[in-house]
């Protein structure tokens, strides 16, 4: 009896791959081992660096709040401690965005952290 191959299975997966690899440059794009290798490759990319722009996110975020920080006159690890020191609950993302559209307010929320 002949080896039964799933033929139909087999086309779907490999359609899945190519239609991934559109818009690859060269045999990327239509030659089925080297797409398969390109999007394999790909997909392993865009999985690290889903984690990484979080990182590198709270990195900017830091670097803003410093700088505004050094302009009122206290540096990011004062000012971090005394938030936490006062209770104060709010995250790097939203004091990065004070500090970039916002300065007067704070500026505002420095002094009020100052004794």
């Amino acid at each position: 009896m002949p080896r039964s191959r799933n033929k139909v299975a087999s086309r779907q997966r490999r359609k899945k791959t190519l239609k991934l690899a559109r818009g690859y440059w060269g045999l990327r794009k239509n030659v089925w081992t080297v797409a398969k290798h390109h999007i394999e490759k790909g997909l392993q990319y865009a999985y690290r660096d889903r984690r990484a722009r979080k990182r590198q996110f709270r990195r900017l975020w830091i670097v803003r709040i410093n700088a505004a920080a050094r302009l009122n006159g206290t540096t990011y690890s004062r000012l971090m401690n005394d938030l936490k020191q006062n209770n104060i609950m709010i995250n790097r993302k939203i004091l990065a965005d004070l500090a970039a559209n916002q300065p007067a307010s704070f500026g505002a929320l420095v002094e009020s952290l100052k004794p």
